[in-house]
């Protein structure tokens, strides 16, 4: 089960260095479309579509950084307030449930992706196949993540509760 581990981290670390890479461009539009409307100059009119691509893109390298952490919408009320083994079952649960949710969105958005080639971006004209691509990196990022917790709460590796900082 260290190979699932290391696997969980490797691609936890691709993530982070891949959301890192997009907030870092997200600056750079958001601050040339500051700069050009504090100076009275002509904003360029492709930083508004590309900030909202690069979002699109920093959710779907997020999605299973989140889940990891516990930052996506959780009702643990439930499991909460009943004894640690119960509560054991529901997270495996909602782990299962949130890997299947994630399988059964890869095919639609396998096609939505494929759709994107037909068009283009009106202001940055590329193909919107690679702005669409993002929702189809977000389904398969969420199933792996959440297929990396179901594995690893069954074989013993992790109880599926959230890790605040898997570093320390």
């Amino acid at each position: 089960m260290q190979t699932l581990a290391k696997l969980q981290h490797a691609v936890s670390a691709l993530c982070r260095v891949a959301m890192a890479a997009v907030f870092f461009a997200l600056i750079a539009v958001v601050t040339i479309q500051i700069t050009t409307r504090t100076f009275g100059l002509y904003s360029p009119v492709w930083t508004e579509e590309l900030s909202r691509y690069l979002l699109l893109y920093m959710t779907a390298f997020g999605i299973g950084l989140s889940l990891l952490s516990g930052d996506l919408v959780n009702v643990d009320l439930l499991q909460e307030s009943v004894p640690e083994s119960l509560a054991w079952w529901l997270r495996l649960l909602a782990a299962a449930a949130t890997a299947v949710m994630g399988a059964v969105m890869i095919l639609p958005a396998w096609k939505f992706t494929a759709i994107g080639a037909l068009q283009r971006a009106p202001s940055l004209r590329i193909p919107m196949h690679y702005v669409h691509a993002s929702i189809l990196l977000l389904a398969v990022l969420l199933f792996l993540f959440a297929l990396l917790r179901v594995v690893g709460m069954i074989a013993g590796t992790e109880d599926g509760r959230p890790h605040f900082d898997e570093e320390g």
